[in-house]
């Protein structure tokens, strides 16, 4: 069997970065059962409502939903089980540190398989207040009309 290489995505974090300004990114590994491996290369899983909490110098993945593996049997894990998070010490300190400052939390942005291992990306983030939001979308906006307006001045001139 040829070893898998490269990246593929399997679940993806969208609202966290509408939510929450982004500060620190970390990769990390996960902790898994084997029918939960079997249940991700399928595809399936859902970050929406996860987060990081750092308990006695571990990090924990909780409410990330990884369905029963179809063809499981008694041995199929619980959707939403806490899963262990594989990080250096330093790390998990800095993490701690910073997380106990108000405002700040740490949330999944993306689950993958990298070279055939399980990771998830984590970020260190501080919620954006509503208006916050308001302006970044109105930014991505003004982005896309300008890029619109540059390549139809381009299409203009070729033409």
């Amino acid at each position: 069997m040829a070893k898998e290489t490269g990246r593929k995505l399997i679940a993806q974090n969208k609202k966290a970065r509408h939510d929450y300004h982004i500060l620190d990114t970390y990769e990390c590994g996960l902790v898994l059962m084997g029918t939960e491996v079997k249940s991700l290369r399928q595809g399936r899983a859902s970050l929406a409502d996860g987060f990081v909490h750092i308990d006695a110098h571990e990090a924990w993945l909780h409410n990330v939903h990884v369905p029963e593996y179809s063809q499981g049997t008694w041995t199929n894990h619980s959707a939403r089980r806490k899963r262990k998070l594989l990080l250096h010490r330093a790390e998990i300190d800095k993490l701690e540190s910073k997380s106990q400052e108000t405002g700040h939390t740490i949330v999944p942005l993306a689950l993958y398989f990298k070279d055939g291992r399980a990771k998830v990306e984590i970020a260190l983030a501080k919620g954006k207040k509503e208006y916050d939001k308001r302006q970044t979308l109105r930014e991505k906006q003004d982005r896309r009309e300008a890029d619109r307006a540059v390549s139809a001045a381009r299409r203009r001139q070729r033409a």
